[in-house]
């Protein structure tokens, strides 16, 4: 794992490591979506990965798609997310801020205004949602119509720029995991035929408009991108020309000279290497699953720069000296990921010293 301890720069941070602490809904922030005090102990333990990217975080009241999630949009948030930032910087780590506008993955019972969700189409996920009162199926949501989407793209820049203010040494923009830049990109969940679907092109609009708008607010070098190329979460489906639609928003994306791209691999080895070799600034990727012995296999084999840790922080805040020191690691408690309070989120153990 001699590659994994190497220095690199990735926009204007110098990072110690090639590990980054992955995005990971935790369902801790208050109901109004400020970050709990919680949460500034759980970032602050975990800060020696050396990038921090937050979980998802809703740019707008309509972004909100799960209960006790997060916040960047009013005076509340930004003063919640600085004490968090604060204390991560006080401990040499650098953190950014993942926007994550969720779209038709929602429930009105989880947000605070109750509203019907927003989506490229109004069709249903086909899925059901944790809610208080227990799962529920997702009802159909609202489709946007094309000055909602500009106004959707407004939020986020806003909220870029919330981040930003906060503290924060950039954004990473969430375009995976089934959410509305990804239910964009989906054949099945965007049959518009405006220039937001159809073609390839139109496909990728929406995820360059947002990322363009937030470049020219905070800058390329306070910016990043995550993809899910071939990860059907959500009930999303790519279709054929899913691959093709990646290989264009890559090529896209990378005139933006961003910090970082960010995928999670859904296992197209093909469509991974094409984006290496099209994706010119560093690469983050995320393996899920993986064993502890392949963590450095992407960073060896040059099909990645970095690689981001997820469950395996959850339950070791000190798990690059566990790494280092080849020390056994705590096990995670799997009924504690979404919910509760300080069991399962601040309370793992340390390495002793």
């Amino acid at each position: 794992m001699n590659n994994l301890w190497k220095k690199i720069k990735v926009g204007n941070m110098e990072l110690p490591h090639r590990l980054a602490m992955a995005p990971m809904t935790r369902g801790r922030a208050l109901y109004d979506g400020s970050p709990s005090d919680l949460s500034v102990e759980y970032y602050k333990q975990r800060a020696s990965m050396g990038l921090l990217i937050s979980e998802g975080t809703q740019p707008s009241e309509d972004g909100q798609g799960y209960l006790n999630t997060p916040g960047i949009y009013n005076e509340n948030h930004i003063k919640g997310w600085k004490k968090i930032t604060q204390r991560v910087h006080d401990e040499g780590g650098y953190f950014f801020i993942q926007l994550m506008h969720v779209g038709r993955m929602s429930h009105p019972d989880n947000t605070p205004h109750h509203r019907q969700a927003v989506a490229p189409s109004a069709i249903a996920p086909g899925v059901e949602m944790f809610t208080a009162e227990g799962m529920k199926e997702i009802p159909v949501p609202r489709e946007l119509s094309t000055e909602d989407i500009k106004n959707v793209v407004k939020e986020h820049r806003e909220a870029a720029a919330a981040a930003i203010k906060a503290g924060a040494d950039g954004v990473e923009i969430h375009g995976a995991n089934g959410y509305l830049i990804h239910q964009f990109i989906g054949e099945n969940s965007n049959q518009r035929k405006d220039e937001y679907g159809g073609t390839i092109e139109s496909h990728a609009r929406f995820a360059i408009e947002v990322t363009k708008a937030i470049v020219e607010e905070i800058g390329p070098e306070k910016t990043g991108f995550r993809i899910s190329p071939n990860v059907p979460l959500g009930g999303i489906d790519e279709g054929k020309q899913g691959p093709d639609v990646y290989r264009y928003l890559v090529k896209e994306l990378d005139k933006l000279n961003l910090a970082y791209l960010h995928v999670l691999h859904g296992g197209n080895e093909e469509l991974l290497s094409d984006i290496r070799s099209i994706w010119s600034n560093t690469l983050l990727v995320n393996r899920g699953g993986r064993p502890l012995e392949d963590i450095s296999v992407d960073i060896d084999n040059d099909l990645a720069d970095i690689a981001p840790i997820g469950t395996w922080t959850i339950a070791n805040p000190d798990f690059v000296a566990r790494l280092k020191n080849g020390a056994q690691l705590n096990e995670p408690d799997r009924n504690t990921f979404y919910t509760g309070g300080e069991k399962g989120y601040i309370d793992y153990p340390f390495l002793k010293s």
